[in-house]
């Protein structure tokens, strides 16, 4: 019920009871768009709710798939840096213990030179050297290596016309390495030209 008043505006009513009268109105069905069906306006407002919503749900594809790139990422860094340090603590316990045998084979050493060498002794021997050899324990430093004092350890030093630069002439004690880190440093004589 549309209702005039002096300024030319108007208003419908949507009360239900009428206020003079105090009866119940009937409702009206709502108004048809003009020019449009029914049918063809349902259409298009659905076709503009399903198109909003294709929008806002590629919108949150992405939006996940962008996310769960991310913890994907994360994960497998984390499982890197976790393997990485699993591989550096075995190692260092690994070279830790094997450390500890470098004094026997410092004896088996000195043994074989002094010819004492001999019999069941030699075979055991043999063997500790090998499993040490298999585990990945390296030997270095022998005469006539240059010398390098990250590797070795000098305690003492001569001049000889015979070396070209700084040059080990004797190893009082074998170096070790276990892949690539220095377990114990070969102490050696060093001798600089003259």
């Amino acid at each position: 019920m549309t209702e005039p008043n002096d300024s030319g505006f108007s208003y419908q009513d949507k009360r239900r009871v009428d206020p003079d009268t105090f009866e119940v109105r009937e409702q009206s069905a709502a108004p048809e768009p003009e020019g449009i069906e029914v049918d063809e306006f349902a259409e298009i407002v659905e076709g503009l709710v399903v198109e909003a919503d294709l929008t806002s749900l590629d919108a949150k594809v992405v939006e996940l798939t962008s996310d769960l790139q991310r913890v994907h990422a994360e994960y497998a860094n984390y499982r890197k840096r976790v393997d990485r340090d699993r591989d550096s603590t075995r190692d260092m316990a690994v070279g830790a213990t094997l450390a500890e045998l470098f004094p026997v084979l410092d004896d088996i050493g000195r043994a074989r030179d002094h010819g004492d060498l001999e019999g069941a002794f030699k075979a055991v021997a043999e063997t500790l050297e090998a499993v040490v050899t298999r585990l990945g324990v390296e030997r270095f430093a022998v005469a006539g290596d240059p010398f390098d004092p990250t590797i070795h350890e000098a305690i003492s030093h001569t001049h000889s016309a015979e070396v070209t630069g700084p040059t080990c002439v004797s190893v009082f004690q074998q170096g070790y390495r276990y892949r690539g880190r220095v377990l114990r440093p070969a102490i050696v004589a060093v001798a600089d030209p003259e």
